[in-house]
């Protein structure tokens, strides 16, 4: 860092950015303070920003709404963080084709209040303050996925500010549209390491009119295994089906669409699999707003990983292993779309040789990474493990687009 903060404040393209502030104890990530923090209220400034980054070589960490800093590897010293909290306008709602705009730093929660004038919405789960531009840099998804997929699934246009001070769009406005190279889908899960999102485009969903959830307990994994395995052959349409466990198992199977057609559903479920409560209105959005929650907060350490569907068994035996006096863990999962949170807690090394055994069952499990941990863990185990040939691939992409190395500050994954 051979510049000087009070010179960096001096540079004429931060006098035509939105604010400009000195980090705080609050923005760290990892312990790391920004020595300063920019909220730009325009796509332009973003795209200047990262120009005279590159140029002065400037590591730089985008931040949404805060809610997901804490996946990645602890940075390197931070120069910038660039908050895009005054991105928020929604530039455009095509509400008859379904689709709509959105500026990057706009919440899930205000992007959908804002569609919901046309009964209409955008389905991904995020935490509470999750934006629309951390969304897809995560390409997290929640239990709609079981449904509606990932972000990239949903997305069909993406306008990014690259590190040679442009903006750069593509995709379109439209469903269908085939022109160029699919930016949208090579930025989505890149954590903010290739470029910054300042806008995307999606294609939307109609507002399911009714919902219900049937919660069902089993003792043993051999019979929640089964009841998810008949739900997936039944022509039953469920948006979610989850699974919490080891045992006894708990499994979710929510429902939404007309009224009658929703409670069919729920109750056909239900005798499919011989047991449940069936929860419906205050109660059952309650439910899983408390599911929701308990996914995001933590204590110890909180593993992503994934399996093949018909594998489940073997996986919920080889979770069922890991559990031993030393720490605990619990599943939460996409129990027909093989992807979950593993929440683990106990001593450092014992959560380290978790993340060590998992890795090394890749005939059953595999994307082995950490999202929410402390920093001593991430010292004895790699946030995001080897990532093979795939790395190396993504690496020269990363060299393409981001030639001086200064977008997210040595935090991954690449």
């Amino acid at each position: 860092m051979s510049v000087s903060t009070e010179a960096l404040r001096q540079s004429p393209v931060l006098a035509g950015c939105g604010m400009v502030r000195a980090g705080k104890n609050a923005d760290a990530i990892d312990g790391v303070k920004p020595r300063l923090v920019v909220e730009p209220e325009a796509a332009r400034e973003v795209a200047a920003l990262l120009g005279w980054a590159s140029r002065e070589r400037l590591a730089v960490v985008v931040r949404g709404g805060g809610t997901r800093l804490a996946w990645g590897r602890t940075p390197a010293p931070i120069d910038l963080l660039v908050c895009t909290r005054r991105l928020t306008r929604v530039l455009a709602h095509a509400d008859a084709d379904l689709t709509a705009t959105v500026e990057a730093g706009a919440t899930l929660e205000e992007f959908n209040t804002a569609l919901a004038r046309h009964r209409q919405w955008l389905p991904i789960d995020a935490p509470d303050g999750g934006t629309v531009g951390g969304s897809i840099a995560t390409n997290e998804s929640g239990p709609l996925r079981h449904r509606y997929g990932t972000p990239r699934d949903l997305l069909i246009g993406v306008q990014l500010a690259t590190t040679d001070g442009k903006l750069v769009k593509a995709g379109g406005n439209v469903v269908k549209n085939v022109a160029g190279y699919d930016l949208g889908k090579l930025v989505s899960g890149s954590f903010g390491s290739l470029a910054a999102i300042v806008s995307a485009t999606f294609k939307l969903l109609p507002v399911p009119a009714s919902w219900q959830t049937l919660v069902a307990t089993f003792q043993d994994r051999e019979a929640a295994a089964h009841a998810i395995a008949s739900l997936g052959e039944s022509q039953l349409e469920p948006v979610a089906v989850e699974i919490v466990g080891p045992a006894p198992y708990r499994l979710l199977v929510r429902f939404a669409t007309a009224p009658a057609a929703t409670k069919a559903q729920t109750e056909q479920a239900r005798a499919l699999i011989g047991t449940g409560e069936i929860i419906t209105g205050d109660a059952e959005t309650a439910a899983w707003r408390r599911y929701r929650e308990r996914a995001s907060a933590w204590s110890g350490a909180v593993l992503r990983l994934s399996w093949l569907p018909a594998g489940l068994p073997e996986v919920l035996a080889l979770i069922e292993q890991l559990a031993q006096p030393e720490g605990s863990v619990e599943l939460m999962g996409r129990a027909s779309g093989g992807a979950g949170l593993l929440r683990i807690e106990g001593d450092l090394e014992w959560m380290a040789s978790v993340v060590r055994r998992l890795r090394a069952r890749a005939d059953l499990v595999r994307h082995v990474t950490l999202r929410y941990a402390p920093a001593e863990l991430k010292e004895r185990a790699d946030v995001w493990g080897d990532l093979g040939h795939a790395g190396t691939l993504a690496g020269a992409v990363k060299r393409a687009l981001d030639p001086m190395g200064v977008l997210n500050a040595g935090r991954g994954p690449i």
